[in-house]
């Protein structure tokens, strides 16, 4: 774990001596768009981009899901980085260029960046330079920027529901899905607290919205179902005990249970999740919260086990 200070990368673990023990995530740097604009400086072009995920992360495994089902699969490729991230940040094993980490890649970009080199990471190969690391953005290129040359037109930001999905996005993203993060990363107990009641507030919220209905948004699945998917799938696996959210698993709450087994069985889903990844990466590379590095055995989960979420009549 660390970061870019002066074109050099500093193994360095987060500091939370300013914020009261509070983890606060970095704004992402990179922040362009692939349009179909005529002038656009990112086109959709077919093989121009690559995606650098790791399949551990919540916010890279978003970018996973866009691509598989957009139909990007043969249009936009993809390196996985190492599962365990220790001194030199994420490791790269294979990657086009010859390099070995993916600081790297972002001073191939930028040689004046400076800040935490995260994932995902979408990659113009013809210009030499990150489009984007933020994965909300990515997930929305995703979403439209391509259907011209996939012919996939389904939309997961509808425009007749956006406003319904940024209030979910709002709260999940603070709450829920950086919210096990400020939980884990606390380093002072009312931080963590703070943090976990929060958490367990929203889940509770979500728990009552899906008693009632397939979907958050109603019978259609939006992008806000596949930004809390992530953090949900790892929830029991890692978030529960690594992470100290250990009030409730998903698997206790019904709605929340079954409307994750739904979301896992779409098709294509279950092909971006990889419990080895997400255990080792987390347990294995967080050594200031897991010094020993023991990866846990459990828990058992099966997520092809019947939803019963047709009831509601959800469209596909």
């Amino acid at each position: 774990m660390g970061l870019l200070q002066n074109g050099k990368w500093v193994d360095q673990w987060y500091d939370t001596k300013e914020s009261r023990g509070e983890f606060r995530r970095q704004d992402s740097h990179f922040r362009g768009w692939i349009s179909q604009e005529a002038d656009a400086e990112f086109p959709p072009e077919s093989g121009r981009y690559q995606l650098y995920v790791s399949l551990a992360c919540p916010w890279a495994h978003r970018t996973l899901i866009f691509r598989t089902l957009k139909g990007l699969d043969e249009h936009i490729g993809v390196t996985v980085v190492e599962p365990i991230m220790l001194e030199n940040g994420w490791e790269l094993e294979g990657d086009q260029y010859g390099l070995d980490f993916l600081y790297q890649l972002y001073l191939k970009a930028d040689e004046g960046y400076e800040g935490r080199v995260t994932v995902p990471v979408l990659w113009d190969k013809k210009t030499k330079t990150i489009v984007s690391n933020e994965s909300s953005e990515i997930i929305r290129m995703f979403n439209s920027s391509f259907n011209a040359l996939t012919g996939n037109k389904i939309d997961y930001y509808p425009e007749a529901e956006r406003e319904g999905i940024e209030q979910l996005n709002n709260r999940i993203y603070h709450t829920v899905n950086n919210g096990v993060y400020r939980a884990g990363f606390a380093t002072t107990q009312e931080a963590y607290e703070q943090a976990f009641y929060e958490l367990f507030d929203s889940l509770d919220w979500l728990e009552g919205i899906l008693s009632k209905q397939r979907y958050l948004v109603g019978s259609v699945i939006t992008e806000a179902d596949w930004r809390l998917f992530t953090t949900l799938i790892r929830f029991d696996a890692v978030y529960v005990g690594h992470f100290k959210c250990n009030k409730q698993r998903i698997a206790d709450y019904p709605a929340l249970s079954a409307y994750l087994r739904d979301l896992y069985q779409v098709e294509g889903i279950a092909d971006t999740v990889s419990f080895e990844h997400i255990k080792t990466h987390y347990y294995a590379s967080h050594k200031t919260i897991n010094p020993t590095g023991v990866i846990p055995l459990g828990p058992e989960q099966d997520f092809t086990l019947a939803h019963h979420r047709g009831k509601y009549h959800a469209k596909a």
